[in-house]
Formats: C-alpha cells, sequence, structure tokens
C-alpha cells in the first residue's frame, strides 16, 4: 500500500484537529472532504487537502465518488448515520466521540461493522496517553477503589450558525455536557477500572444566568458510577462556573496507588506507597498520536494498534446515556 487515502465526513473544529497532523504525515493524504456546509469544506480541502482533493455534501456521494482506504466522522452526536456509507463500501473508519446519540442506531452501525468485519477507532485519544497507560498497568495488580472526576467549564455563548453551540447547548443534539464532553472521562474509567454495572445521576437546572435562549442542557451534573470489580466513582459536569477554579480532573485511589490526572492534557502526579512521587506530563499532540495509530492499523492491516474499537465505544455510550436516563428518572439504572 501507498499513502493511506483518507476522506473526511463533518469538516468542523475538530475535524481540523486531525487534518493538521495527517496533512503532514509521511503515509497518509487526505482526498475527500464532506460537509453540510460546502464553504467549509472547501476551506479545508484548500488548506490539508492532497493534489485532486474532492468536496462534497452528501457523504453517500463520496463514498462512491472516491476510492479511499479509510474514512473519518467528525460529527456532532444526533448527527450520525453516515457511518453506514463507509460499511457498505468496506472502508475501515474512524468516528469522533460520543459515537451517537441514539443507542438503537449505533448498535445497528456495530452489527453493520461485525457484518463486514471492518477495523474501527473511536476518538477516546486519552487512551493513548503514557501516564494513562501506566496507571491502568498498575491497577491490575493494585485495583481501584474511589474514583472522582469531571469537567467544570464557565457558561456557553451564544454561537454562529453551524459552530459548536449552535447545537451543543441544546439537549437533543448533543446529549448534554455528560454525555458530549464528560464521555472523556467516562471512557477513561471504563479503561482503567472495567466495566461499570450501575449509575445514579442527578441535575440541577434553570440557574445558569446568561445562558443563551435556546439553551436546554443541564447547568450542572452529578453522576454516580458502581464498578463489576466493586470501585466507585463520583463524576460531575458543570457549564455554568464562570468565575474559574473548574478545569478537567480524574483522581483515582486504589490501596497503594494514588493517580492525580489533570487538565485537558491529562498531566499525571502519581503517588505509590513506599516509593517517589513520579510526574507525567500530557502530550500536545495527542491527536498527532491517535491518529498516526490508525493510520498504521490500516496501512499493516493491524486492529491492535488501536486503543479503543466501536464496539468499546458503543460500552462508553451505554454509560452516559444511562447517566441521562437517571437524570430524567431520578433513579439508578442497571447496564448489562
Amino acid at each position: 500500500m501507498g499513502k493511506v487515502r483518507l476522506g473526511f465526513v463533518g469538516c468542523g473544529g475538530i475535524a481540523e484537529s486531525h487534518m493538521k497532523g495527517i496533512a503532514k504525515h509521511p503515509d497518509a493524504e487526505i482526498l475527500g472532504f464532506c460537509d453540510i456546509n460546502e464553504a467549509r469544506a472547501k476551506d479545508m480541502a484548500q488548506r490539508y487537502g492532497a493534489k485532486g482533493a474532492r468536496v462534497y455534501t452528501d457523504a453517500e456521494v463520496m463514498f462512491k465518488d472516491v476510492e479511499l482506504d479509510g474514512a473519518y466522522f467528525c460529527l456532532p452526536p444526533f448527527a450520525h448515520g453516515s457511518e453506514l456509507y463507509a460499511i457498505e463500501a468496506g472502508i475501515p473508519f474512524f468516528v469522533e466521540k460520543p459515537i451517537n446519540l441514539y443507542l438503537n442506531q449505533a448498535q445497528e452501525i456495530l452489527a453493520a461493522v461485525k457484518e463486514k468485519g471492518l477495523m474501527t477507532s473511536v476518538g477516546y485519544m486519552n487512551r493513548y496517553r503514557k501516564g494513562i497507560q501506566t496507571v491502568r498497568s498498575l491497577l491490575k495488580d493494585d485495583p481501584p477503589i474511589l474514583v472522582l472526576g469531571g469537567w467544570i467549564g464557565g457558561t456557553p455563548k451564544a454561537g454562529p450558525g453551524g459552530g459548536i453551540w449552535s447545537w451543543w447547548i441544546i439537549k437533543d443534539k448533543s446529549g448534554g455536557q455528560f454525555h458530549e464532553q464528560v464521555t472523556h472521562t467516562v471512557d477513561l474509567t471504563r479503561f482503567l477500572c472495567g466495566e461499570v454495572v450501575e449509575v445514579h445521576a442527578f441535575a440541577a437546572k434553570g440557574l445558569n444566568k446568561g445562558a443563551p435562549e435556546n439553551y436546554s442542557i443541564e447547568d450542572a451534573s452529578v453522576v454516580n458510577l458502581k464498578f463489576k470489580g466493586g470501585a466507585v466513582a463520583n463524576l460531575w459536569a458543570s457549564c455554568s462556573a464562570n468565575a474559574g477554579g473548574g478545569g478537567v480532573t480524574l483522581s483515582i485511589y486504589a490501596n497503594s496507588t494514588t493517580a492525580l490526572f489533570t487538565g485537558w492534557e491529562h498531566s499525571l502526579r502519581l503517588l505509590r506507597q513506599g516509593k517517589e512521587e513520579q510526574r507525567f506530563p500530557g502530550e500536545p499532540n495527542i491527536f498527532e498520536i491517535e491518529d498516526d495509530a490508525f493510520i498504521r492499523a490500516i496501512k499493516d492491516r493491524n486492529p491492535s494498534l488501536i486503543m479503543c474499537d466501536y464496539e468499546d465505544g458503543l460500552g462508553t455510550l451505554k454509560v452516559t446515556l444511562a447517566a441521562n436516563e437517571s437524570m430524567k428518572t431520578g433513579k439508578p439504572v442497571h447496564i448489562g
């Protein structure tokens, strides 16, 4: 195989985060750009496209027109389903998190992936971090007991048409902050601590002053998780804290290990009983690391290089959707 030929469905901000690195990758090139905003797709094609790259507003047409080795789906949670076009064409694909807003549609996509035997990857990039890998190895012999973490930020602003705030602040489109953003933290708890068997969540609404008129997500939420291995977690979300002091955190406590992750980059402060403290800075180029794994997996036909496939991503989706259900009903939700 020569260069891995890639196409993008969705050419927004998160897509560009991938395109920047892929355009420099020696073994990859981007030949297809698809977005409902044609001007945006054209702009991305001019910046990051290979010679002969083509622009589309219809994903089905792109997959019929362009010969691709892999595809990226960088879409809002409510806008999925076009993955089925890639599956029909037999093209391995990468999908940004969360993989969907609707469990039945995600299950349909997974069934089609399995039937085709396709390689897939999901954008839970933090799994590739050295600090995360180090802690995962330690927790195999020193099981986690308590997990705390979440994302705390300020009030979102009204955005222009097509921008992230045009859908992120609408519950029926994003699924809310816990589903769309804290999904990263949920995924890490599964990766580090094992499967979740029960979820119980509470939400605060109507307190976020200055929110846009069509804002309908929660102001804040707290979500309790129970893991199959016996550990418990309390995770939180807030998009209403404008005085600062928030950010991204994940703290894991075991008998002899304390792992304290901070910031979007998940820098690690590692404490171990009887040993000196260790620090692991978070990798600033994590998208490039994640994308390189997907590209090499396609080129070498080696899915073991991928840290999270579609089925694994569906496991995280079940937890965040269960949290939404629990916020609505006030009752615990069991995950089979």
